[in-house]
């Protein structure tokens, strides 16, 4: 058994390769092997996102506070709030991130596959990122 206590852990900035705008990562658990978990708090403020990517294994998302964005390639984007659970499939080409005056946390739960969390693609473009709500 592990404890990780509470701010035994520092916040990370997320990096720029793989996120546009300010991001912040609090690790929750990465779990050792057999185990494949990787879950963590990712505050994104206003107007901050992922690049586009996919999880071999899917992802789940949980939004704690704010309002913010998610899109499938080829879907509308729509808005996630707190409370929110988003299930996003094995392959899936997906980004999500924080409106564009408001900020969003989630936790962010995948498991890997062969070591491989999540494959990292271009970064959403301003045009993509502010279509309209559908």
């Amino acid at each position: 058994m592990e404890f990780h206590l509470a701010g035994s852990r520092p916040t990370r900035i997320a990096p720029k390769e793989h996120f546009t705008g300010t991001v912040l990562q609090d690790p929750i658990i990465m779990a050792p092997s057999p185990a494949r978990l990787n879950c963590s708090s990712v505050t994104f403020e206003p107007g901050a996102r992922t690049a586009w990517h996919h999880h071999p294994l899917g992802q789940t998302l949980y939004v704690t506070s704010g309002v913010g964005r998610i899109q499938a390639e080829g879907g509308p984007i729509r808005e996630i709030k707190a409370g929110d659970v988003i299930w996003i499939p094995p392959g899936e080409k997906h980004w999500h991130g924080a409106s564009p005056t408001t900020s969003m946390t989630h936790v962010a739960m995948q498991e890997a596959l062969d070591g491989v969390y999540s494959n990292w693609m271009e970064h959403v473009t301003d045009a993509e990122y502010s279509a309209p709500i559908g």
